[in-house]
């Protein structure tokens, strides 16, 4: 897994590890251009905020953006880096 640089993303930890519930505001997406630009597609670009729908076990990784819910494979989640948000847990 790829780690933000250390001071320009502090505090921003990987979406994949936020647990059900939880959410923060998206920091940065640490992969190539392609995947950086499907994503942005889909709603999910710096300074939005997602909230984890599912996130249990083997199946889908599911996030909550912009009133839409978006299916993503748990390698994607490993690269989007968030500011997590206590005031998104529920």
């Amino acid at each position: 897994m790829t780690q933000p640089a250390r001071g320009r993303l502090g505090g921003a930890v990987p979406l994949s590890s936020l647990a059900d519930g939880m959410g923060g505001r998206l920091a940065s997406v640490e992969a190539g251009r392609g995947l950086r630009a499907r994503l942005v597609a889909m709603g999910l670009s710096p300074g939005v905020e997602v909230k984890v729908v599912n996130n249990r076990g083997g199946g889908p990784f599911v996030v909550a953006v912009m009133g839409t819910r978006i299916v993503l494979g748990r390698g994607m989640a490993h690269k989007v880096f968030v500011f997590p948000s206590a005031a998104a847990r529920g």
